[in-house]
């Protein structure tokens, strides 16, 4: 098996990327004990890592808008600057690129504009510029935002994740 050198390369491999998303994780310990959904308006991060402990990443809860109430965008990052996974609700719609797409599962989304809410994952080329419709890719709740983040870290593989305390909108 070949090595990479993540430090080294700007992008990542479409295998790599998925392999991260979905690797089994875990809270860190001080994360587990301050674990809630942040107020609008506001944005939290928590720290994740592998089951190892030999890789680390960030999931970031965004509640930046304050005039929707229900807006949130969640999101799995790895190497700070590499975006794994976004799901976005109640923000704006997403268009996809005019491209022929490399993967066989977003061919029916080429050119698309793609409601909220919605799902990116990263595309080695794109980064997190395509999206599917968030039901496409297994979130059935994503009217209660509590629920959508617990969805949302057991879709980045992350276990045992605790009770979220609601916030207050």
């Amino acid at each position: 098996m070949i090595e990479y050198d993540f430090a080294v390369m700007s992008t990542l491999l479409q295998a790599e990327a998925d392999a991260l998303r979905t690797m089994p994780k875990r809270l860190t310990g001080a994360t587990r004990a301050e674990f809630g959904m942040p107020s609008a308006g506001d944005g939290r991060t928590y720290q994740v890592e592998s089951l190892d402990g030999r890789t680390a990443f960030l999931i970031d809860v965004n509640r930046r808008g304050k005039i929707k109430l229900t807006r949130c965008s969640y999101l799995e990052r790895y190497r700070i600057t590499h975006i794994l996974a976004r799901l976005d609700i109640d923000g704006p719609p997403h268009t996809n690129p005019v491209v022929t797409p490399p993967l066989a599962a977003l061919a029916a989304h080429v050119g698309a504009t793609i409601a909220c809410p919605h799902f990116h994952y990263y595309v080695e080329g794109f980064d997190d510029r395509w999206a599917v419709p968030a039901s496409e890719a297994g979130f059935q709740h994503t009217t209660d935002l509590v629920f959508a983040l617990r969805e949302f870290m057991s879709h980045c593989g992350v276990e045992e994740v605790p009770t979220i305390q609601h916030p207050m909108f």
